[in-house]
Protein backbone atom coordinates (compact mmCIF):
# COMPACT_ATOMS: atom_id res chain seq x y z
CA UNK A 1 0.00 0.00 0.00
CA UNK A 2 1.30 3.58 -0.71
CA UNK A 3 0.57 7.33 -0.76
CA UNK A 4 -0.27 8.20 -4.88
CA UNK A 5 -0.64 11.61 -6.04
CA UNK A 6 -2.71 12.11 -9.41
CA UNK A 7 -2.94 14.76 -11.99
CA UNK A 8 -5.69 15.04 -14.27
CA UNK A 9 -6.98 17.97 -15.34
CA UNK A 10 -10.75 15.99 -15.83
CA UNK A 11 -12.31 16.13 -12.56
CA UNK A 12 -14.08 13.03 -13.74
CA UNK A 13 -11.27 11.02 -14.47
CA UNK A 14 -9.28 11.74 -11.19
CA UNK A 15 -12.37 11.04 -9.29
CA UNK A 16 -13.00 7.54 -10.64
CA UNK A 17 -9.25 7.15 -10.26
CA UNK A 18 -8.90 7.72 -6.77
CA UNK A 19 -12.07 5.20 -5.82
CA UNK A 20 -10.58 2.64 -7.87
CA UNK A 21 -7.10 3.22 -5.99
CA UNK A 22 -8.66 3.64 -2.57
CA UNK A 23 -10.82 0.33 -2.93
CA UNK A 24 -7.46 -1.28 -3.51
CA UNK A 25 -6.04 -0.28 0.01
CA UNK A 26 -3.81 3.45 -0.88
CA UNK A 27 -3.64 7.24 0.04
CA UNK A 28 -4.89 8.61 -2.96
CA UNK A 29 -4.09 12.61 -3.60
CA UNK A 30 -5.95 14.64 -6.29
CA UNK A 31 -5.35 17.41 -8.10
CA UNK A 32 -6.60 19.11 -11.39
CA UNK A 33 -3.70 21.85 -11.17
CA UNK A 34 0.39 21.27 -11.80
CA UNK A 35 1.44 24.19 -10.02
CA UNK A 36 -0.42 22.56 -7.28
CA UNK A 37 0.71 18.91 -7.88
CA UNK A 38 4.61 20.23 -7.38
CA UNK A 39 3.51 21.66 -4.12
CA UNK A 40 1.94 18.38 -3.19
CA UNK A 41 4.87 16.66 -4.59
CA UNK A 42 7.44 18.98 -2.27
CA UNK A 43 4.86 18.90 0.92
CA UNK A 44 3.57 15.52 0.63
CA UNK A 45 6.02 13.30 -0.51
CA UNK A 46 4.04 10.87 -2.39
CA UNK A 47 5.51 7.01 -3.32
CA UNK A 48 4.04 7.21 -6.76
CA UNK A 49 2.84 9.67 -8.86
CA UNK A 50 0.18 9.37 -12.02
CA UNK A 51 0.26 12.13 -14.90
CA UNK A 52 -1.94 13.28 -17.74
CA UNK A 53 0.73 13.41 -20.43
CA UNK A 54 -0.77 16.70 -22.39
CA UNK A 55 -2.06 19.66 -20.25
CA UNK A 56 -2.74 23.18 -21.23
CA UNK A 57 0.30 24.76 -18.86
CA UNK A 58 2.82 22.72 -17.63
CA UNK A 59 2.84 18.56 -19.05
CA UNK A 60 3.07 15.68 -17.77
CA UNK A 61 6.93 15.20 -18.99
CA UNK A 62 7.71 18.71 -17.23
CA UNK A 63 6.11 17.49 -14.22
CA UNK A 64 7.54 13.74 -14.10
CA UNK A 65 10.71 16.01 -14.15
CA UNK A 66 10.68 17.86 -10.96
CA UNK A 67 8.55 14.74 -9.12
CA UNK A 68 11.87 12.71 -9.79
CA UNK A 69 14.30 15.66 -8.80
CA UNK A 70 12.68 15.41 -5.43
CA UNK A 71 12.88 11.62 -5.09
CA UNK A 72 14.83 9.62 -8.05
CA UNK A 73 13.14 6.70 -6.68
CA UNK A 74 9.61 8.10 -7.10
CA UNK A 75 7.91 5.58 -10.38
CA UNK A 76 5.58 7.80 -12.85
CA UNK A 77 3.04 6.51 -14.57
CA UNK A 78 1.71 8.54 -17.41
CA UNK A 79 -1.75 8.87 -18.47
CA UNK A 80 -2.75 10.18 -21.81
CA UNK A 81 -5.93 9.83 -24.58
CA UNK A 82 -3.44 10.23 -27.34
CA UNK A 83 -2.15 6.50 -27.31
CA UNK A 84 0.53 6.70 -30.08
CA UNK A 85 3.79 4.87 -30.42
CA UNK A 86 5.54 7.37 -30.49
CA UNK A 87 4.18 9.30 -27.08
CA UNK A 88 4.71 6.04 -25.39
CA UNK A 89 8.44 5.75 -26.61
CA UNK A 90 9.22 9.39 -25.73
CA UNK A 91 7.29 8.82 -22.13
CA UNK A 92 9.67 5.79 -21.07
CA UNK A 93 12.80 7.14 -22.45
CA UNK A 94 12.15 10.28 -20.15
CA UNK A 95 11.91 7.79 -17.30
CA UNK A 96 8.06 7.08 -17.13
CA UNK A 97 7.29 3.47 -15.30
CA UNK A 98 4.51 2.60 -17.55
CA UNK A 99 1.65 4.50 -19.97
CA UNK A 100 -1.57 3.97 -19.75
CA UNK A 101 -3.80 4.71 -22.78
CA UNK A 102 -7.64 6.33 -22.22
CA UNK A 103 -9.73 4.45 -21.60
CA UNK A 104 -8.41 2.03 -19.48
CA UNK A 105 -9.72 -0.68 -17.19
CA UNK A 106 -9.70 -1.25 -13.01
CA UNK A 107 -7.95 -3.91 -13.21
CA UNK A 108 -4.86 -2.17 -16.17
CA UNK A 109 -4.63 1.17 -13.40
CA UNK A 110 -4.76 -0.92 -10.01
CA UNK A 111 -2.08 -3.85 -11.30
CA UNK A 112 0.26 -0.48 -12.86
CA UNK A 113 0.08 1.23 -9.45
CA UNK A 114 1.11 -2.30 -7.08
CA UNK A 115 4.05 -2.80 -9.86
CA UNK A 116 5.26 0.98 -10.02
CA UNK A 117 5.01 0.26 -5.86
CA UNK A 118 6.75 -2.97 -5.95
CA UNK A 119 9.59 -1.21 -8.16
CA UNK A 120 10.18 1.55 -5.33
CA UNK A 121 9.89 -0.88 -2.27
CA UNK A 122 12.43 -3.11 -4.58
CA UNK A 123 14.57 0.40 -5.32
CA UNK A 124 14.69 1.72 -1.58
CA UNK A 125 15.74 -1.86 0.21
CA UNK A 126 18.57 -2.21 -2.70
CA UNK A 127 19.39 1.37 -2.39
CA UNK A 128 19.98 0.56 1.77
CA UNK A 129 21.99 -3.06 1.17
CA UNK A 130 24.43 -1.22 -1.30
CA UNK A 131 24.59 1.12 1.77
CA UNK A 132 25.36 -1.58 4.09
CA UNK A 133 27.70 -3.29 2.08
CA UNK A 134 29.82 0.05 1.21
CA UNK A 135 29.97 0.71 5.12
CA UNK A 136 27.63 2.25 6.97
CA UNK A 137 29.40 5.06 7.58
CA UNK A 138 31.16 5.98 3.96
CA UNK A 139 31.14 9.07 2.18
CA UNK A 140 27.27 7.77 1.13
CA UNK A 141 26.50 9.30 4.72
CA UNK A 142 27.61 12.76 4.82
CA UNK A 143 24.79 14.39 3.50
CA UNK A 144 25.69 18.15 1.62
CA UNK A 145 25.73 18.83 -2.14
CA UNK A 146 27.58 23.02 -1.62
CA UNK A 147 31.19 23.15 -2.86
CA UNK A 148 32.70 23.42 0.37
CA UNK A 149 30.91 19.83 1.60
CA UNK A 150 31.98 18.61 -2.15
CA UNK A 151 35.77 20.14 -1.41
CA UNK A 152 35.94 18.33 1.99
CA UNK A 153 35.07 15.20 0.42
CA UNK A 154 37.12 15.14 -2.30
CA UNK A 155 39.92 16.13 -0.23
CA UNK A 156 39.59 13.15 2.78
CA UNK A 157 38.75 10.52 0.06
CA UNK A 158 42.39 10.77 -0.62
CA UNK A 159 43.55 11.38 2.74
CA UNK A 160 41.96 8.60 3.71
CA UNK A 161 44.20 5.77 1.46
CA UNK A 162 47.44 7.35 3.62
CA UNK A 163 48.18 5.80 7.21
CA UNK A 164 48.86 9.45 8.08
CA UNK A 165 47.22 10.73 11.01
CA UNK A 166 44.17 13.22 10.82
CA UNK A 167 43.67 16.03 12.56
CA UNK A 168 39.50 17.01 12.03
CA UNK A 169 38.96 20.51 12.86
CA UNK A 170 35.73 22.42 13.46
CA UNK A 171 32.68 23.49 15.77
CA UNK A 172 30.22 21.13 17.93
CA UNK A 173 28.02 19.87 15.66
CA UNK A 174 29.62 19.90 12.11
CA UNK A 175 30.13 16.16 11.81
CA UNK A 176 34.03 15.26 13.17
CA UNK A 177 32.75 11.77 13.85
CA UNK A 178 30.68 11.04 10.84
CA UNK A 179 34.12 12.43 8.63
CA UNK A 180 36.07 10.14 11.08
CA UNK A 181 34.18 7.24 10.00
CA UNK A 182 34.32 8.09 6.64
CA UNK A 183 37.86 8.07 6.51
CA UNK A 184 37.95 4.83 8.17
CA UNK A 185 35.92 3.03 5.52
CA UNK A 186 37.25 4.11 2.65
CA UNK A 187 40.89 3.16 4.41
CA UNK A 188 43.02 -0.23 3.98
CA UNK A 189 42.50 -0.27 7.91
CA UNK A 190 38.24 -1.05 6.92
CA UNK A 191 38.28 -4.45 7.30
CA UNK A 192 39.78 -3.56 11.11
CA UNK A 193 37.75 -1.77 14.06
CA UNK A 194 36.98 1.86 14.40
CA UNK A 195 37.18 2.48 18.00
CA UNK A 196 36.13 6.34 19.20
CA UNK A 197 37.31 7.59 22.35
CA UNK A 198 35.54 10.65 24.03
CA UNK A 199 38.81 12.58 25.91
CA UNK A 200 35.85 14.84 27.80
CA UNK A 201 34.13 12.18 28.95
CA UNK A 202 36.15 10.09 30.94
CA UNK A 203 38.18 11.18 34.35
CA UNK A 204 41.97 11.08 33.95
CA UNK A 205 42.37 7.56 35.40
CA UNK A 206 39.81 6.17 33.91
CA UNK A 207 41.01 7.75 30.56
CA UNK A 208 43.89 6.21 30.87
CA UNK A 209 43.05 2.76 31.33
CA UNK A 210 40.79 2.76 28.79
CA UNK A 211 43.40 4.07 26.29
CA UNK A 212 46.64 1.94 27.52
CA UNK A 213 44.96 -1.02 29.65
CA UNK A 214 45.95 -1.88 33.40
CA UNK A 215 47.50 -5.04 35.00
CA UNK A 216 45.62 -7.00 37.76
CA UNK A 217 46.37 -4.84 40.88
CA UNK A 218 47.28 -1.58 38.97
CA UNK A 219 44.64 0.31 41.43
CA UNK A 220 41.66 -0.43 43.39
CA UNK A 221 38.64 -2.76 41.05
CA UNK A 222 41.56 -3.75 39.08
CA UNK A 223 40.72 -7.35 39.75
CA UNK A 224 41.74 -8.74 36.12
CA UNK A 225 44.57 -7.33 33.43
CA UNK A 226 42.62 -5.40 30.66
CA UNK A 227 44.16 -4.31 27.19
CA UNK A 228 43.28 -0.80 26.27
CA UNK A 229 42.06 0.22 23.28
CA UNK A 230 45.23 1.37 21.85
CA UNK A 231 46.30 -2.43 22.10
CA UNK A 232 42.69 -4.18 21.18
CA UNK A 233 42.11 -2.01 17.88
CA UNK A 234 45.02 -3.81 16.44
CA UNK A 235 44.66 -3.25 12.28
CA UNK A 236 42.13 -0.62 12.52
CA UNK A 237 41.21 3.23 13.75
CA UNK A 238 41.24 4.86 16.93
CA UNK A 239 39.30 8.56 16.88
CA UNK A 240 40.00 10.80 19.64
CA UNK A 241 36.95 12.96 20.16
CA UNK A 242 37.71 16.13 21.98
CA UNK A 243 41.57 15.85 21.93
CA UNK A 244 41.89 19.10 23.12
CA UNK A 245 40.53 18.50 26.50
CA UNK A 246 43.19 15.38 27.22
CA UNK A 247 45.30 15.84 30.46
CA UNK A 248 48.72 16.78 30.27
CA UNK A 249 50.32 13.83 32.25
CA UNK A 250 48.11 11.88 29.38
CA UNK A 251 49.10 13.60 26.32
CA UNK A 252 52.98 12.30 27.34
CA UNK A 253 52.12 8.27 26.93
CA UNK A 254 50.15 9.23 23.65
CA UNK A 255 53.28 11.24 22.05
CA UNK A 256 55.80 8.37 23.18
CA UNK A 257 52.51 5.60 21.69
CA UNK A 258 52.87 7.10 18.49
CA UNK A 259 55.90 7.42 18.02
CA UNK A 260 57.57 4.19 19.11
CA UNK A 261 54.44 2.26 18.07
CA UNK A 262 53.97 0.83 21.40
CA UNK A 263 52.69 1.30 25.05
CA UNK A 264 52.70 -0.04 28.58
CA UNK A 265 49.90 -0.97 30.58
CA UNK A 266 48.99 0.79 34.04
CA UNK A 267 50.86 -1.39 36.61
CA UNK A 268 52.80 -2.67 33.63
CA UNK A 269 56.52 -3.58 33.55
CA UNK A 270 56.65 -4.87 29.75
CA UNK A 271 55.91 -2.87 26.45
CA UNK A 272 53.13 -4.17 24.58
CA UNK A 273 53.31 -3.41 20.38
CA UNK A 274 50.42 -1.42 18.56
CA UNK A 275 49.15 -0.76 15.17
CA UNK A 276 46.53 1.76 14.54
CA UNK A 277 46.01 4.76 13.02
CA UNK A 278 44.97 7.81 14.95
CA UNK A 279 42.31 10.20 13.90
CA UNK A 280 41.57 13.01 16.47
CA UNK A 281 38.89 16.09 16.47
CA UNK A 282 38.17 18.99 18.24
CA UNK A 283 36.04 22.31 18.27
CA UNK A 284 39.19 24.09 20.08
CA UNK A 285 42.26 26.21 18.83
CA UNK A 286 44.80 24.06 19.70
CA UNK A 287 47.77 25.79 18.11
CA UNK A 288 46.35 28.91 20.58
CA UNK A 289 46.62 25.86 23.50
CA UNK A 290 49.63 24.69 22.39
CA UNK A 291 50.94 28.96 22.67
CA UNK A 292 49.49 28.87 25.98
CA UNK A 293 50.90 25.70 27.23
CA UNK A 294 47.61 23.68 27.81
CA UNK A 295 48.53 21.11 24.63
CA UNK A 296 52.22 19.78 23.80
CA UNK A 297 53.75 20.99 20.52
CA UNK A 298 55.22 17.85 19.68
CA UNK A 299 51.83 16.02 20.04
CA UNK A 300 50.40 17.77 17.94
CA UNK A 301 52.50 18.16 15.01
CA UNK A 302 52.14 14.14 15.32
CA UNK A 303 48.68 14.78 15.40
CA UNK A 304 48.43 17.16 12.91
CA UNK A 305 49.64 15.62 9.78
CA UNK A 306 46.85 15.85 7.64
CA UNK A 307 44.27 18.27 8.99
CA UNK A 308 40.84 18.67 7.76
CA UNK A 309 38.44 21.68 8.55
CA UNK A 310 34.86 21.50 8.57
CA UNK A 311 33.00 24.08 7.40
CA UNK A 312 30.08 25.59 9.93
CA UNK A 313 26.17 24.81 8.56
CA UNK A 314 25.83 28.97 8.40
CA UNK A 315 28.71 28.98 5.48
CA UNK A 316 26.99 26.09 3.73
CA UNK A 317 23.20 27.54 3.96
CA UNK A 318 22.36 25.52 0.48
CA UNK A 319 22.89 21.93 2.23
CA UNK A 320 20.25 22.73 4.76
CA UNK A 321 17.04 22.30 2.84
CA UNK A 322 18.67 18.87 2.09
CA UNK A 323 19.55 17.78 5.62
CA UNK A 324 16.18 19.22 6.64
CA UNK A 325 14.74 16.72 4.39
CA UNK A 326 17.06 13.37 4.82
CA UNK A 327 16.29 13.98 9.54
CA UNK A 328 12.80 14.19 8.18
CA UNK A 329 12.87 10.87 6.68
CA UNK A 330 14.61 9.66 9.33
CA UNK A 331 12.40 10.51 12.29
CA UNK A 332 8.77 10.73 11.07
CA UNK A 333 6.72 7.81 11.95
CA UNK A 334 5.19 5.36 9.25
CA UNK A 335 1.33 6.19 9.29
CA UNK A 336 0.24 8.40 6.81
CA UNK A 337 -0.60 10.99 9.53
CA UNK A 338 2.74 12.20 10.09
CA UNK A 339 4.44 14.78 8.50
CA UNK A 340 6.10 14.27 4.55
CA UNK A 341 7.45 17.17 3.68
CA UNK A 342 8.13 20.75 4.39
CA UNK A 343 5.67 24.12 3.81
CA UNK A 344 7.87 26.20 1.69
CA UNK A 345 7.98 29.23 4.62
CA UNK A 346 9.26 26.43 7.07
CA UNK A 347 12.39 25.81 4.80
CA UNK A 348 13.02 29.88 4.19
CA UNK A 349 12.96 29.77 8.11
CA UNK A 350 15.71 26.96 8.62
CA UNK A 351 18.10 28.50 5.87
CA UNK A 352 17.07 32.47 7.85
CA UNK A 353 18.78 30.52 10.92
CA UNK A 354 22.61 31.02 12.01
CA UNK A 355 22.70 27.39 13.58
CA UNK A 356 25.19 27.99 16.13
CA UNK A 357 24.97 24.39 16.95
CA UNK A 358 25.13 23.36 13.11
CA UNK A 359 23.91 20.28 11.65
CA UNK A 360 23.45 18.15 15.16
CA UNK A 361 21.36 21.37 16.46
CA UNK A 362 19.22 21.16 12.93
CA UNK A 363 18.58 17.42 13.53
CA UNK A 364 17.20 17.92 17.10
CA UNK A 365 15.00 20.79 15.48
CA UNK A 366 13.36 18.27 12.73
CA UNK A 367 12.82 15.45 15.39
CA UNK A 368 10.96 17.90 17.73
CA UNK A 369 9.10 19.15 14.56
CA UNK A 370 8.23 15.70 13.68
CA UNK A 371 7.32 14.47 17.08
CA UNK A 372 5.28 17.61 17.99
CA UNK A 373 3.16 18.42 14.07
CA UNK A 374 0.33 17.52 13.16
CA UNK A 375 -0.21 18.38 9.84
CA UNK A 376 1.09 17.05 6.32
CA UNK A 377 3.73 19.05 6.10
CA UNK A 378 6.24 20.70 8.70
CA UNK A 379 5.28 24.49 8.88
CA UNK A 380 6.79 27.26 10.93
CA UNK A 381 4.60 26.51 13.69
CA UNK A 382 6.07 23.83 14.70
CA UNK A 383 9.49 24.97 15.22
CA UNK A 384 10.80 26.81 18.39
CA UNK A 385 10.86 30.32 19.18
CA UNK A 386 14.55 30.74 17.99
CA UNK A 387 13.71 29.64 14.40
CA UNK A 388 10.56 31.66 13.53
CA UNK A 389 11.88 34.78 15.84
CA UNK A 390 15.35 34.56 15.23
CA UNK A 391 17.63 37.04 16.53
CA UNK A 392 21.06 38.27 15.10
CA UNK A 393 24.14 35.94 16.05
CA UNK A 394 26.19 37.51 18.81
CA UNK A 395 29.24 39.58 17.50
CA UNK A 396 29.94 41.93 20.59
CA UNK A 397 32.17 44.76 19.63
CA UNK A 398 35.54 44.07 20.81
CA UNK A 399 36.59 46.56 23.74
CA UNK A 400 39.09 49.09 23.62
CA UNK A 401 42.83 48.50 23.76
CA UNK A 402 42.90 51.77 25.93
CA UNK A 403 40.58 50.34 28.33
CA UNK A 404 41.41 46.57 28.02
CA UNK A 405 45.52 47.34 28.47
CA UNK A 406 45.87 49.70 31.04
CA UNK A 407 49.12 50.18 32.96
CA UNK A 408 47.82 48.05 35.61
CA UNK A 409 49.17 45.40 33.17
CA UNK A 410 52.80 44.28 32.81
CA UNK A 411 54.35 45.76 29.49
CA UNK A 412 54.31 42.21 28.08
CA UNK A 413 50.61 41.50 29.34
CA UNK A 414 49.09 44.44 27.70
CA UNK A 415 51.51 43.75 24.27
CA UNK A 416 49.61 40.07 24.13
CA UNK A 417 46.37 41.96 25.25
CA UNK A 418 46.72 44.64 22.23
CA UNK A 419 47.61 42.01 19.61
CA UNK A 420 44.29 39.85 20.61
CA UNK A 421 42.19 42.47 20.07
CA UNK A 422 43.47 43.83 16.83
CA UNK A 423 43.67 40.71 15.40
CA UNK A 424 39.84 40.32 16.63
CA UNK A 425 38.95 43.09 15.03
CA UNK A 426 40.80 42.87 11.92
CA UNK A 427 38.82 39.40 11.44
CA UNK A 428 35.30 40.60 12.01
CA UNK A 429 36.04 43.57 9.75
CA UNK A 430 37.41 41.66 6.79
CA UNK A 431 34.84 39.13 7.30
CA UNK A 432 32.24 41.77 7.26
CA UNK A 433 34.10 43.45 3.94
CA UNK A 434 33.78 40.04 2.21
CA UNK A 435 29.84 39.52 3.65
CA UNK A 436 30.97 36.23 5.48
CA UNK A 437 32.47 34.81 2.73
CA UNK A 438 35.59 33.00 4.45
CA UNK A 439 37.03 32.05 1.44
CA UNK A 440 37.20 35.97 0.35
CA UNK A 441 38.93 37.16 3.54
CA UNK A 442 41.54 34.82 3.61
CA UNK A 443 42.43 35.35 0.18
CA UNK A 444 42.34 39.35 1.30
CA UNK A 445 44.14 38.93 4.43
CA UNK A 446 46.66 36.20 2.60
CA UNK A 447 46.84 33.69 4.37
CA UNK A 448 45.62 30.18 3.83
CA UNK A 449 41.59 28.75 4.36
CA UNK A 450 43.02 26.63 7.53
CA UNK A 451 45.09 29.13 9.29
CA UNK A 452 41.86 31.97 8.86
CA UNK A 453 39.68 29.13 10.28
CA UNK A 454 41.96 28.60 13.20
CA UNK A 455 42.01 32.19 14.32
CA UNK A 456 38.10 32.82 14.00
CA UNK A 457 37.57 29.69 16.71
CA UNK A 458 40.25 31.09 18.70
CA UNK A 459 38.50 34.10 18.47
CA UNK A 460 34.78 32.53 18.61
CA UNK A 461 34.09 34.32 15.78
CA UNK A 462 30.79 33.24 14.15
Amino acid sequence: MGRILLLDDEPDMHENCRRILVRAGHECLVSSNPSEAIATLESAMPDLLITDLRMPSIDGLEIMRRAQELDPARPVIMLTAFATIESAVAAVKAGAFDFLAKPFTMDQLTLAAERALAQRSLIIENRNLREQLNGVFGFEKIIGSSPAVQRVIDFVRKAARSEANILILGESGTGKELIARAIHANSPRAPGAFVPVDCAALPENLLESELFGHERGAFTGAFAPKPGLLETAAGGTVFLDEIGEMPASLQVKLLRAIQEREIRRVGGTHQVRIDVRILSATNRDLRSLVHSGKFRDDLFYRLDVIDVVLPPLRERKSDIALLARHFLQQFRGADSATPRGFEPEAIAALESYHWPGNVRELQNVIERACALADGPALSVRDFPDKIRSPKPPEDPEPSCVSQSAGTELSFKQAKAKWIEELEDRYLRDILSRFRGNVSQAARAAKIDRTTFHRLLNKHRIR
